[in-house]
């Protein structure tokens, strides 16, 4: 099995999958999950730019808008809050990983590639996935619980967006 490169919570259930990293030395080379300190969001969007902070914040819209079930609801009053607060921190259930999904279809982690174009290059890379395209921007692999959508930024993945891909996630 691969080992996961990138932030968050090693047990994570929502694992969103990303093709770079911020460009930041300290984040150069990540040999494993390294969970991100409270603070540590607003550091990378302040070095990295507004690309960088749309991401975090549409992570964390996702993640409230996610039926209670999921938990998320029930840590923070907002999404803001979560996502400076929770998000991508250690027992946070949520990671942005830099490598390809470690697939494993036993597990109950929900594998979510951001943007068409990552997701077709990991195909071409080996990825075994069998995606179903649900039209130009979505598509699911149920047997490996992998959903693809559009890159996490407010222009491509809207509000109705999220919330259709909400529904996807509901569903596996």
């Amino acid at each position: 099995m691969r080992i996961a490169a990138g932030f968050g919570d090693e047990h994570a259930q929502i694992r969103v999958y990303v093709a770079k990293r911020p460009p930041m030395q300290e984040y150069a080379y990540l040999p494993a999950m390294q969970p991100l300190l409270q603070g540590e969001i607003a550091l990378i969007n302040q070095a990295c730019g507004n690309g960088w902070r749309k991401l975090f914040n549409v992570y964390a819209k996702l993640l409230f808008a996610l039926p209670a079930s999921f938990g998320f609801l029930q840590q923070a009053s907002s999404w803001q809050v979560y996502r400076d607060s929770f998000l991508l921190q250690a027992s946070s259930n949520t990671a942005l990983l830099f490598s390809p999904p470690p697939l494993n279809s036993t597990s109950n982690t929900i594998h979510i590639i951001a943007g068409r174009t990552y997701a077709k290059a990991l195909l071409e890379q080996g990825l075994p996935l069998q995606l179903n395209w649900l039209n130009a921007e979505f598509a699911i692999d149920n047997h490996n619980r992998v959903l693809v959508c559009p890159y996490f930024d407010y222009r491509q993945l809207n509000n109705e967006k999220i919330g259709y891909l909400v529904k996807l996630i509901a569903q596996l």
